[in-house]
């Protein structure tokens, strides 16, 4: 997760580079920022059913090598056509990523251990536009936007080294002791059924479970919040408060920051630990998911912001409300979903997420370049906070498992 979003800030922390290469726009920043959601958005209901099928090992290792050769195709891009093409081919192969993770943490985490396990993937998400951000930025300064991408490029591959030699399900794995496949079983982890994989639930079925859009809309909601300032918030800066490229990284990487220990300790840490200590989890998982939701209406605050130091400020109550529920959000799949369907769960998730994810960056170029202000930017995102905390509430409600279907 954490080169995922290596490859996704690259760009943002591109942009005036790119400006100066290419002549871009901000409605044309904003088609490109989005033009990896595209095909990520399409695959996400195919690539669940893949993972459902196929497993998480088998699928992972074919998405890291297509997404590496789009980290050096976009280095090697001689114009916008490239751009677009290299773009649209790295969320092709990012499109298994969540689903993926979501699967895998199912099968090998007991349930009261799963928040954790899940923000530790789901925190690598912001922790890498706090580092990533400042860092790609000095290489851009130093070596130029090529270098940006030809980086993530040749992390990517390292990655796979790691991914083949060490990723394995429980079954599959020779060093697992029994007494840990035992201790992993009677925590209630999702149990592997190879014949059920072949078929897992049909997605009609899941697609008619009010629990499974009440969770994608409430999900959606975060995601159009988190891409609005994934991608135009180093813009925003420069742009609204005049902050340069060099203080704009480092400022952007304090609420990223913010944002991955507010995902690790409170969606993660506390949820367990008040879980383990015999609190509802039902109860605790609700508050932490609908409470965070709401502090994301922070970002109403940033919209009127009169200085940069304000403006963050806004920012990491937004970030940080918004990471505390994104691995609740991200633990529901393994606990709603029928045996052996966590990744089409997964993926109709992450689908509505990525509706939003291309909304969000292009919205905010016509509405910046129409009204030369970040307000209603700012402000569509709090409407849709506000609809996404309606359907946690009165949709995914107790978060009961979805019958499995006859």
């Amino acid at each position: 997760m954490l080169v995922n979003y290596f490859d996704r800030v690259n760009l943002s922390v591109s942009r005036d580079a790119l400006q100066n290469a290419f002549g871009i726009s901000a409605v044309m920043f904003g088609y490109l920022s989005s033009a990896y959601n595209w095909t990520y958005a399409l695959l996400q209901l195919p690539s669940g059913l893949l993972l459902d099928r196929f497993g998480v090992r088998r699928i992972g290792i074919v998405s890291t090598v297509i997404w590496s050769v789009a980290s050096f195709a976009a280095a090697a891009s001689t114009g916008i056509g490239g751009l677009f093409a290299a773009r649209l081919l790295l969320g092709i192969g990012e499109a298994p990523t969540f689903p993926a993770y979501a699967k895998a943490t199912g099968y090998w985490f007991p349930k009261n251990e799963r928040s954790l396990a899940t923000a530790m993937f789901d925190s690598a998400a912001k922790f890498s536009s706090a580092i990533g951000i400042p860092i790609l930025g000095l290489v851009l300064l130093h070596f130029g936007w090529r270098w940006n991408f030809a980086v993530t490029g040749i992390i990517s591959i390292l990655f796979l080294a790691l991914f083949y030699a060490f990723y394995r399900n429980p079954s599959d794995d020779k060093f697992l002791t029994n007494t840990e496949r035992e201790f992993i079983a009677r925590g209630e982890a999702q149990p592997e059924d190879r014949t059920r994989a072949a078929q897992g639930a049909p997605l009609a079925y899941l697609l008619r479970q009010r629990r499974v859009w009440g969770l994608a809309l409430g999900f959606a909601s975060y995601n159009y919040s988190f891409y609005l300032l994934l991608t135009w918030l180093p813009s925003y800066l420069s742009t609204v408060h005049h902050v340069d490229l060099f203080h704009s990284a480092m400022y952007t990487s304090v609420p990223w920051l913010i944002a991955t220990v507010m995902d690790l300790a409170i969606g993660g840490w506390l949820v367990d630990s008040l879980i383990q200590r015999g609190w509802n989890p039902v109860r605790v998982r609700q508050v932490v998911l609908i409470g965070g939701t709401a502090l994301g209406l922070g970002v109403l605050g940033a919209s009127s912001a009169q200085s940069a130091a304000a403006a963050l400020f806004w920012i990491s109550v937004a970030l940080g409300g918004l990471s505390a529920a994104s691995p609740v959000g991200w633990s529901i799949p393994s606990l709603i979903a029928p045996r052996e369907s966590v990744g089409t769960v997964g993926g109709i998730l992450n689908f509505c997420n990525q509706l939003s994810g291309i909304a969000a960056p292009i919205a905010t170029g016509y509405v910046v370049q129409a009204t030369h202000s970040f307000f209603w930017a700012f402000a569509a995102a709090g409407i849709f906070l506000l609809i996404g905390i309606a359907g946690y509430v009165f949709l995914l409600g107790s978060m009961e498992a979805v019958p499995e279907p006859a």
